[in-house]
């Protein structure tokens, strides 16, 4: 019997580990020999690049509203280029420094896709008045061009600052009308997931003409207040768009760049009530 039990507590026998983690040994039950360390190989380091950031091109990025959202996406220490005909921008502040400028004609030749290199998203502030022939061109075709490249580049989310219907100036703006709403159209069948659509209507804030700058937050801002809370006015036939709210350029600008950069933002189109909701949010 007691063979027996010396035998099974033989068989049972556990190894166990006596002294620090510097200067451990190994003792066996079995004997009294005490044997070596494991050898433990160390791990290879492995130098992994952190991820990179988030390179946005705005087109049209020295315009009114375009130099807001390069304003807006370096303050929020994204990556930033510009592609517009003029190139750099006439403006003298210390952020255009910090920004890439590229000059390309959308409506041309393709020597401008190579501002899409590295890009992660696109907002295009891209848009005109003038004949009927070329507000299509320049609303529709050029934003179409670009939301084409952009798709065939991989870029994963496109932002279109486009416009709210103004019903009776739809009829009186028709190729600028339908323009936008072909290259709304196009956005929505090349990016259904990362495709985004702004609907302002008069975007105001202080613009400048030349050396003159136009406050015209004087009248814009009074105007959003009074017309933020008429929004069923805004359904009546006919004269109801007259009703749109204006909207402030700054709050634009935040939600274009939340929009290109953020992932969970909501595809589709977004109303210039959505864009105060939104920008509301986000200032809270």
């Amino acid at each position: 019997m007691a063979s027996r039990l010396i035998n099974s507590r033989l068989a049972l026998s556990r190894v166990y580990a006596v002294g620090g983690s510097k200067n451990r040994r190994f003792l066996s039950t079995e004997s009294n020999k005490v044997d070596e360390p494991f050898k433990v190989e160390e791990a290879e380091t492995v130098h992994v690049p952190p991820p990179p950031s988030d390179k946005l091109l705005v087109l049209g990025g020295n315009g009114f509203v375009g130099s807001h959202i390069l304003r807006e996406a370096l303050n929020r220490g994204l990556v930033v280029a510009s592609l517009s005909r003029s190139g750099k921008s006439s403006l003298h502040d210390s952020w255009a420094n910090n920004v890439t400028w590229h000059q390309g004609n959308l409506l041309s030749s393709d020597s401008w896709k190579e501002a899409l290199d590295g890009v992660t998203s696109v907002i295009s502030c891209v848009g005109g008045f003038g004949s009927n022939s070329y507000m299509y061109k320049i609303n529709g075709t050029a934003n179409i061009n670009a939301i084409r490249a952009a798709a065939e580049k991989g870029v994963k989310r496109f932002v279109y600052i486009s416009a709210a219907d103004f019903g009776l100036a739809n009829y009186l703006l028709q190729g600028y009308y339908e323009g936008k709403r072909a290259a709304e159209t196009e956005l929505l069948t090349k990016f259904p997931y990362g495709g985004v659509i702004l609907r302002p209507g008069f975007i105001y804030g202080t613009r400048t003409v030349g050396s003159v700058k136009l406050p015209l937050g004087v009248v814009g801002s009074p105007m959003e207040m009074v017309l933020q809370h008429a929004k069923p006015l805004n359904q009546l036939p006919i004269v109801g768009p007259l009703f749109t709210p204006p909207v402030n350029v700054t709050a634009v600008a935040k939600v274009a760049v939340r929009a290109a950069t953020d992932p969970v933002f909501p595809p589709g189109i977004v109303d210039v009530h959505g864009i105060q909701r939104f920008s509301q949010q986000m200032s809270r």
